[in-house]
């Protein structure tokens, strides 16, 4: 028997199941990171003998630890994607991720090739944004078209290892398998130097995809001393990861900068994730903060290529600090304009033909009666509109006393996930 799903003290206004306060953790990540590439570098967007780490001192003493926002962005995604995940068949799972991930992705792809062919600059040859828009081009072993893209490809490894999770139906038991064995999986793989287990497993990655989903669990059913030790394990990996990681290459972070601060900031990610997994940041429920989470992906997907372009055409006619506050307000509006012109749009037409394409595999299996509806999970029962990566089901006080056999009941799926 699973455990009962957990009502939090204080009980949530109807409708108002969005968590907001996630989204202004995914915006904090991505404005992190924005900073880090800006400001915080040894290279930088700007044209001068002068790394922006030394342009931008004192402020880079701060904004040089901003790329660790991609590993709160992997905390944040183990907990979405599961809770997105929950109660939906293989079909929605796959259709929800293309949606969310492809609009906004291919126009920045081909956002590149145009600068490209006008500039001269970047990666956006022809031959390598064409590979580029399938978005598994390092699985091909071919350039990333910005270097910001290699998350996404870590991201598809997660999302390839929790299918698993949504073909045999997810479950509080299975999710708790399933992290004791990708967590100890990865330490082996780390330890074997194998590539291949390396590959697939991503160990100096799934300590943050891991607590993520343990903090999904301690939100949905409440906390127990198993779920805090699965956050705890995998933070202690974290840092063990983060450290060596800090004073490589591209970060080139001092060791006597890395230590204590990267632990810190590391720390700081899990107990922001701990607190709004717990309730404890409700207080930040406020509507405006969706529209934030909403400009996240696209901004994080444009800022490193455009950012030199803008660079140099700001500067010398404004001083780096004001060319740097202008090319943040351009990507931000940017940004607000794909997720309107781009990712809404098109998520909203491609929705309907994906569905309609795996529908064709079911009526494509005539031995299998597909006239029956599984029995729906009370995540889907409660919450019919469960339409977005930071929208929480509804907490009912009924058990899930049946685990579900083969894939998870089908939810109706949100054009924003």
């Amino acid at each position: 028997m699973s455990p009962q799903p957990h009502t939090p003290s204080t009980p949530r206004p109807p409708g108002n199941t969005r968590l907001t306060e996630v989204d202004l953790l995914r915006f904090l990540a991505a404005l992190a990171v924005l900073l880090y590439h800006y400001t915080g570098t040894r290279g930088g967007p700007w044209e001068s003998d002068d790394p922006a780490r030394e342009l931008f001192h004192p402020i880079s003493q701060v904004t040089q630890f901003g790329y660790l926002g991609v590993e709160l962005f992997f905390l944040i995604s183990g907990f979405v994607i599961l809770m997105s995940a929950w109660g939906r068949s293989m079909a929605d799972f796959t259709t929800s991720r293309i949606i969310r991930l492809y609009p906004a992705y291919w126009f920045a792809v081909l956002l590149i090739g145009a600068l490209y062919l006008t500039t001269g600059e970047g990666r956006g040859r022809p031959q390598n944004i064409i590979p580029n828009l399938t978005m598994f081009q390092q699985g091909m072993g071919l350039q990333n078209a910005s270097g910001v893209f290699w998350t996404l490809w870590v991201e598809m490894h997660f999302y390839a290892l929790i299918s698993i999770l949504v073909l045999t139906g997810i479950t509080y038991r299975r999710c708790i398998t399933f992290m004791s064995t990708w967590t100890v999986l990865a330490i082996f793989a780390r330890e074997s130097h194998n590539d291949t287990l390396t590959s697939i497993l991503i160990p100096e990655y799934a300590p943050y995809f891991v607590a993520g989903m343990a903090l999904y669990l301690t939100h949905k059913y409440g906390p127990n001393i198993l779920l805090w030790g699965f956050v705890a394990f995998s933070w202690a990996t974290s840092i063990r990861y983060a450290l060596p990681t800090a004073t490589a290459k591209p970060f080139n972070i001092p060791d006597s900068n890395a230590w204590p601060a990267v632990p810190i900031v590391v720390t700081l990610a899990y107990v922001l994730m701990a607190l709004a997994a717990t309730g404890k940041l409700r207080w930040l429920r406020w509507k405006p903060l969706i529209t934030l989470g909403a400009l996240t992906y696209p901004t994080y997907l444009i800022h490193y290529e455009i950012g030199p372009p803008l660079a140099e055409l700001l500067h010398p006619a404004l001083s780096y600090w004001a060319a740097t506050a202008t090319i943040t307000a351009i990507v931000l509006a940017a940004a607000y304009l794909i997720h309107r012109l781009i990712e809404r749009p098109l998520a909203a037409w491609l929705k309907p033909r994906l569905r309609e394409a795996f529908d064709h595999l079911k009526k494509a299996e005539p031995g299998r009666d597909h006239s029956k509806t599984p029995p729906t999970t009370n995540e889907t029962a409660t919450n019919p509109t469960h339409t977005s990566e930071s929208t929480a089901p509804e907490p009912t006080p009924r058990a899930h006393d049946q685990e579900p056999h083969g894939s998870t009941p089908s939810a109706p799926i949100g054009s924003t996930i």
